[in-house]
């Protein structure tokens, strides 16, 4: 996708197409996409796939850490109320597997990244009362969205306009909650609090399935993985799509969908393919960054529209010697670069395996090192957190802030302004063209569960024309 200025003009009118299309291009190869094509290629339209990358999956990745041992170095979890993407992995023949929380959890509150506390559960050491109250606030606003039309919902202006580090500037006395606040945020969304509005978060939250549910391994979202790796879905899906005929082209960045004369020809470097209709399937920046003839009407990323703040990481060991020291690997701290961790040791048990996760403006401190550096301050935190730790036999460091072709993990963050600008239109066809990703999804939005209900939705629409 090109870096094409955005046309403000209003375009022409465009026509829909009447009937279902025969033929559909459908942009990116991550879960919507797939799911879009899929579901269109077994109902025989003729489907191209365009991807930018050279592998499928979008925001999952596979990193094999021993033979024949997979782990997510992106999307990663989901729960029981994820029921589409539970359904598409059955039909795919993927399991998964439970999340391993057993043990005491790690924080380490101190400004200074200090000593860190032991503690049973998940419950930070702080101040009970505090971080009830900056819950229940938190549930109050959640519980007034309307999941359906955030913009639509009571206040949406204010809410809209007004920063989530505003808003706990404004809520927040106790100095416990200030600090734990960006700690729940950069977890829960791979945001920085000062980026992104109060609407946006508590739509967030509200689309996620509440506060508690998000936040929940065990009957949480959290709850499972997919067994053998996330991305495994899309490579299965793939299979799917070229066994109906379908036509998947990778390391082909899309530069330009134009309408004319009842047809989408879609550009990249390599040549243009024509369809009669197209579906766009990536981010909403890298949505954006196509040039659109006719142009869009509205952008597809908003004014302030920024990138998940997100680079995740993995040390691997020969086992999860945490484990035999009742740790279970789960940890949250203040200062960086590893805000949280977590146990995400294959099931088969080894190797051991502690992700970490660098969020919110830290990810992009810790994005700037080189990797020696990155190495370093890594295995440094995670020795002061888990004193047991040998040297890692295995490092690896995904960053997604930088990554061209998502410019973002875990979703777009929709700053102020935003859901007001976009959300009227978030869906909306433009003639031809329909958009999908989990971005495009008001249930379980940023989440696997959302994309693969958006890449349904773009699908439905088509056929059902």
């Amino acid at each position: 996708m090109s870096a094409a200025a955005f046309s403000p003009s209003p375009s022409p009118a465009l026509p829909a197409p009447t009937g279902a299309p025969r033929s559909v291009v459908v942009v990116g190869a991550g879960p919507a996409g797939l799911t879009a094509a899929v579901e269109l290629a077994e109902r025989d339209v003729r489907v191209t796939v365009l991807e930018a990358r050279e592998r499928v999956g979008g925001r999952t990745r596979g990193i094999e850490v021993a033979p024949g041992r997979w782990i997510d170095a992106g999307a990663a979890y989901l729960g029981d109320r994820h029921t589409e993407l539970h359904a598409l992995l059955a039909a795919c023949d993927l399991k998964t597997a439970p999340t391993e929380m057993t043990g005491a959890a790690r924080f380490a509150l101190g400004a200074d990244g200090g000593a860190a506390a032991t503690v049973e559960g998940r419950f930070p050491p702080l101040n009970a009362v505090a971080l009830g109250d900056l819950f229940e606030q938190l549930e109050e606003l959640a519980a007034a969205v309307r999941p359906d039309a955030p913009w639509l919902t009571p206040d949406a202006e204010r809410l809209d306009a007004l920063t989530a580090a505003d808003w706990a500037e404004r809520q927040l006395p106790h100095p416990d909650a200030r600090l734990f606040f960006p700690l729940f945020l950069g977890e829960m969304m791979a945001a920085d609090p000062a980026k992104v509005s109060v609407l946006h978060m508590a739509f967030y939250l509200r689309s996620g399935g509440g506060l508690r549910y998000l936040n929940a391994f065990a009957g949480g979202a959290q709850q499972d993985r997919v067994a053998g790796g996330a991305h495994r879905l899309c490579e299965r899906l793939a299979r799917r799509l070229l066994a109906a005929g379908g036509v998947l082209r990778t390391a082909e960045p899309v530069l330009s969908v134009e309408q004319s004369d009842g047809e989408v020809t879609v550009r990249t470097p390599e040549g243009s393919y024509r369809a009669e209709a197209a579906v766009v399937a990536v981010p909403p920046l890298l949505a954006d960054a196509i040039e659109y003839r006719p142009g869009l009407p509205v952008r597809r990323a908003g004014a302030r529209t920024g990138r998940g703040c997100a680079v995740k990481l993995h040390l691997v060991f020969p086992e999860p010697v945490w484990r035999a020291h009742g740790l279970s690997g789960w940890s949250v701290n203040a200062a960086g670069p590893l805000l949280s961790t977590v146990d995400d040791t294959p099931p088969e048990g080894s190797p051991g395996v502690l992700t970490g996760f660098v969020t919110g403006a830290e990810a992009h401190r810790f994005a700037a090192l080189s990797p020696a550096e990155q190495r370093a301050a890594a295995v440094a935190q995670a020795r002061r957190l888990f004193p047991v730790l040998p040297e890692p036999v295995g490092f690896h460091v995904t960053d997604w802030v930088n990554e061209p072709w998502s410019r973002g993990c875990y979703a777009a963050l929709f700053g102020p302004g935003d859901w007001s600008a976009l959300g009227p239109t978030l869906t909306a066809p433009h003639g031809r063209v329909r958009f999908a990703g989990t971005e495009t999804s008001t249930a379980f939005f940023g989440l696997l569960e959302g994309a693969v209900r958006s890449g349904r939705r773009a699908a439905a629409e088509l056929l059902d024309n």
